[in-house]
């Protein structure tokens, strides 16, 4: 007996639209359209998974697809939303190309939200908040995630701390060390702190230990660069929560 093939295919391209989905017809225009038409050269029949960040996956199909637009029919619902673990991480910017990496590995470990924050040595005061969130939805659209992180304002560390939610643990990644990561860390509603790379100020850690539900976690015998140490913690923390 010859197999059926899959329905959709495996390799049918992911797309991220920012209005909530239902069965019907769905214009897609702008980068949508030329991602669509022009990169994967779709033509009416192939299907399209389509995903909004607050009803699920859908499985589309191409209508008509033109230079400016493509039209699709939204048939039926592939998958909810994902169920998104209660992690933040709050981390300093970093020059561009850093930050966006730590942007994007943020999405694809499954971060519910990203927290710019400003400190004393942090080269980037300002980021841009609109790009961080496009490399979150490139990253989410590649490796299948239904739900988007947040991405909040940047904030200064001060006012961070002293409106640090409570029952939220704040595990700061203290390079002068603390408790081994993996022992450290609990299921729960959590953020993970990583400084800049320069580190924090003698007087920002000791802020931050006074902070009510602040744990110093330490990740390793070797220096980290802080792109990878957000990568590694929020690693540990996904696989103490159980969700690796």
């Amino acid at each position: 007996m010859i197999a059926t093939p899959a329905w959709p295919p495996r390799s049918t391209p992911r797309l991220y639209v920012p209005e909530p989905l239902a069965p019907g017809a769905r214009r897609i225009d702008g980068a949508g359209a030329h991602y669509l038409a022009s990169v994967m050269r779709l033509k009416a029949g192939d299907p399209v998974k389509l995903f909004d960040d607050a009803t699920g996956e859908w499985l589309a199909v191409v209508e008509s697809a033109g230079r400016r637009d493509v039209t699709l029919d939204v048939r039926e619902l592939l998958a909810p939303r994902e169920r998104v673990p209660d992690l933040w991480l709050v981390a300093a910017p970093l020059k561009k190309g850093r930050v966006d990496w730590m942007a994007e590995k943020a999405c694809e470990l499954g971060v519910a939200r990203f927290v710019p924050v400003v400190t004393r040595r942090t080269v980037v005061d300002r980021p841009n908040v609109d790009r961080l969130r496009a490399h979150m939805i490139e990253a989410a659209e590649q490796c299948g995630r239904t739900a988007l992180p947040e991405v909040a304002e940047p904030v200064k560390l001060a006012a961070l701390l002293r409106d640090w939610p409570d029952g939220r643990a704040l595990y700061f990644a203290d390079e002068q060390g603390g408790a081994p990561a993996r022992a450290a860390m609990k299921p729960g509603a959590a953020a993970i702190l990583i400084g800049p790379e320069g580190g924090f100020d003698d007087e920002e850690r000791a802020a931050i230990r006074a902070t009510p539900g602040a744990v110093p976690i330490s990740l390793g015998p070797r220096i980290l660069r802080a792109d990878t140490a957000a990568a590694a913690a929020v690693a540990v923390w996904m696989a103490a929560a159980g969700d690796w």
